[in-house]
């Protein structure tokens, strides 16, 4: 088989890897792909927005099979365009990804189908949104509608904050057309919980949880970032936070998506928060997280292309998925700067023994060397029996890995330690 994976982060190489694993696979193209990725897929430079692109290669390497991984693609209908050829994808359509594209349209979803999420209010006119502050209980939080490279969140602890945060996104447009309208939530406490489900709009099948680290800096704190470390499972999502999650929020999900002729087929992310009146979504995202992924297909034990195929067949009631019992840590190193100004272009060194669980994120090829070329640069991840050997590993590598500049956070599943210790 010929496999096409649109994107070109840490999430698409931990795919590739596990997609690998497939015999009948044959040959994986990467668009664009990156320089590590370059070592397990044909890179292509085309990039994920170029849909015509996307469909004439495809088209002309007689793919048999096309996963599109990064959400900007998918917003812009890239599922379709390959369907319309005839080649088939895992990832939703664009109906369907709406439910991460636009944030006004997902809390909609939730209030019309009693999905439990934030209060919220939703604003197209500046002046409006900024009167609205004027009585708002803080800290609130402001979301810009639109994709914003998982950027598009300020928490505000005042007034000034809220009002400077409306009006960056809104007049200044730091996101663009994304923050053409914004959503303004109540804000809510308590340990947050990602899961990832494949779902082919009839059934839906959860992954082994996980626990992101948002902030740049160790201790939560610093800018928020595309996420800085996971670890897997995440020890606040009990069997009863589960059977509620599945009870209240992920099949009332996807049928609610059926419902608005959006029918889901893919990878469905639920980003959750564990409050004090049980478990309320945050946020959906219409494919798998990043760096969620590069726990999740670690733990992995039936083979995800087979999943892949079912969902996009409408038969995954069919694929009994199974999961490790182990656990999982994924540790970024990024370049220090990141996620703002940093310097790019240095030599990586990654002994050839820890390779296979390393997932390149920012890096490019030059003269046969590979060179940072973003902000969060590698995944490194590790896998073991208990989450504090996982966690050791994963340290363990990182230590044995260099390029300049290098900033990792040296927390990465500490909370997650300290509440299994006081169970």
């Amino acid at each position: 088989m010929k496999i096409l994976v649109v994107g070109g982060g840490g999430r698409e190489h931990a795919i590739i890897k596990a997609i690998k694993k497939n015999k009948s696979v044959d040959v994986i193209y990467a668009l664009p792909g990156n320089g590590g990725i370059a070592s397990d897929a044909i890179c292509v430079n085309i990039g994920t927005k170029e849909i015509e692109k996307i469909v004439d290669f495809s088209r002309q390497n007689r793919i048999d099979y096309a996963i599109v991984a990064p959400d900007d693609p998918l917003v812009l209908g890239a599922v379709d365009a390959l369907e319309a050829v005839g080649i088939p994808c895992f990832g939703p359509n664009k109906s369907a990804a709406i439910i991460e594209g636009s944030k006004a349209f997902s809390k909609e979803l939730m209030k019309k189908y009693g999905i439990p999420t934030a209060a919220y209010e939703t604003f197209s006119d500046m002046n409006k949104a900024l009167l609205y502050l004027e009585g708002a209980s803080y800290p609130t939080v402001i979301k810009a509608d639109g994709l914003a490279l998982g950027k598009g969140v300020i928490i505000a602890n005042d007034k000034a904050e809220a009002e400077a945060a409306v009006k960056s996104m809104m007049s200044d447009k730091i996101f663009g057309d994304s923050g053409n309208c914004v959503v303004i939530e109540e804000f809510l406490t308590g340990p947050e919980i990602s899961v990832l489900a494949f779902t082919d709009g009839k059934c839906i099948v959860p992954m082994v949880s996980s626990m992101d680290h948002k902030r740049a800096r160790d201790n939560d704190e610093g800018l928020n970032t595309g996420g800085m470390g996971t670890v897997a499972p995440n020890p606040y999502y009990t069997d009863d936070v589960k059977k509620i999650c599945m009870e209240k929020i992920f099949l009332p999900t996807i049928n609610a998506m059926k419902a608005e002729g959006r029918t889901f087929k893919g990878c469905l992310y639920f980003g959750l928060m564990l409050t004090e009146n049980g478990p309320k979504v945050i946020e959906y995202n219409c494919r798998f997280g990043d760096p969620e992924t590069q726990v999740v297909l670690p733990l992995l034990e039936t083979d995800l292309l087979t999943i892949m195929q079912a969902v996009t067949e409408e038969r995954l009631s069919e694929i009994e998925v199974k999961f490790s019992e182990d656990a999982a840590c994924c540790v970024i190193m990024a370049s220090a700067g990141y996620p703002e100004k940093y310097a790019k272009g240095f030599e990586i060194s990654i002994p050839a023994e820890i390779s296979d669980s390393v997932f390149v994120a920012g890096a490019a090829i030059d003269n046969d060397k590979l060179l940072t070329s973003g902000g969060r640069v590698l995944g490194v991840s590790a896998t073991a029996k208990t989450l504090e050997e996982a966690i050791r590993q994963a340290y363990l590598s990182v230590e044995k890995i260099h390029f300049e500049n290098a900033y990792y956070r040296r927390d990465i599943g500490a909370k997650a330690l300290a509440f299994n210790k006081e169970r």
